[in-house]
């Protein structure tokens, strides 16, 4: 397909190591239950019914464009969509998350997992759709989850506070575990492609739980099969790698090979950037409680983190910033201080622009 021409998207220039014309952001869960819109559309209908209806994925997927001057959206989704999509029996109980009707715990159950070998036609349908309300300055990007994220899911038969299950089939059958990442790799890279094909601008891996992981663990059980992911995409769209609670395993994620690192709330982005096993564009990283706060603790946090990333770029240990979240936009937050926290983001370009011109 011939991709739109994004040469003036902020989020597109900052992801390739240049300057944009201003600091891009957008928000990890900025479509969601914070927006009123969002809880009027999906009243009724299950989360994952949802991510199959091409005309409410792309109505979700935009809403938080057009209400918080975004410089991106994200693909409205799941992490357990492909699997879904596939034929498993999984469904998102609220309040829990997503549960798995039968689990997978032995080197049976992982033979007759499912393949997702078919493009998935609602996506790219809601893909089309959302593209052409975008503008050529505001990017799409799509995401799929990390293979460590799903198999925990498939592993504990659902979310887990200790992974206990998981990792002790890593540890006592890491035969099977590696046949499990195996299966996985290809349904994550299909589902992937169909949003490529359909023309998303980048791509975000999510890694929700490679945080409970040592730096040892995420390198002989995970690491391999996040960078055979990212491969499948280099040099066709930017691509950005993002875990939960990781800051011990930057280094190492960093390897996978995407052009974008995000870093959660909990390590100063030029902390992070150094812990890079080369330099790479960052993302974040205001810790989403702050959203409730109030506006000049914002504007505080948004200098310091933007202070940092520049420190990172003078130091030569990272190309580029965009700016985002240290992770997903909390259900409760007001979609008013959202966007305000977007308006300080980019005021603040103009702010130093002007101080920098006066001087």
């Amino acid at each position: 397909m011939t991709r739109r021409d994004l040469t003036h998207a902020p989020l597109i220039e900052a992801a390739h190591g240049r300057t944009p014309a201003r600091t891009p952001v957008w928000f990890m869960r900025q479509a969601g239950r914070s927006l009123p819109e969002y809880r009027e559309v999906r009243e009724g209908i299950p989360m994952l019914d949802s991510c199959f209806m091409p005309d409410l994925l792309a109505e979700i997927t935009l809403q938080p464009v057009r209400r918080h001057d975004v410089d991106a959206a994200i693909l409205f989704s799941d992490i357990v969509v492909p699997l879904k999509a596939a034929g498993v029996d999984v469904e998102i109980v609220p309040g829990k998350g997503p549960v798995m009707a039968q689990p997978i715990r032995t080197k049976r159950d992982v033979e007759e997992l499912p393949l997702l070998d078919a493009p998935v036609d609602e996506v790219a349908a809601g893909i089309e759709t959302i593209l052409a309300e975008l503008t050529d300055t505001q990017a799409l990007i799509g995401f799929v989850g990390a293979p460590f994220t799903l198999a925990s899911y498939l592993v504990e038969g659902g979310p887990s506070k200790n992974h206990e299950k998981t990792k002790a089939m890593m540890h006592a059958e890491p035969d099977t575990w590696h046949a499990l990442m195996r299966r996985l790799v290809p349904t994550i890279t299909s589902f992937l492609r169909t949003q490529v094909e359909a023309g998303i601008d980048a791509m975000q891996l999510f890694d929700s739980w490679a945080g409970f992981l040592t730096e040892a663990d995420y390198r002989e059980h995970v690491l391999p099969y996040s960078t055979e992911i990212l491969e499948t995409v280099a040099g066709e769209i930017p691509r950005i790698h993002f875990g939960v609670a990781t800051g011990e395993l930057l280094g190492a994620m960093s390897e996978a090979g995407s052009e974008v690192m995000g870093v959660d709330w909990r390590v100063p982005l030029d902390t992070a950037a150094r812990r890079f096993a080369s330099p790479r564009v960052l993302q974040g990283n205001l810790d989403p409680a702050l959203l409730f706060a109030g506006t000049d603790v914002v504007r505080s946090e948004v200098a310091r983190i933007k202070a940092e990333a520049k420190r990172a770029m003078e130091e030569g240990t990272a190309t580029g910033h965009i700016f985002n979240l240290g992770h997903g936009v909390l259900p409760t937050t007001d979609a008013d201080a959202v966007t305000e926290a977007v308006r300080i983001i980019h005021e603040t370009d103009d702010t130093n622009e002007t101080d920098e011109t006066e001087a």
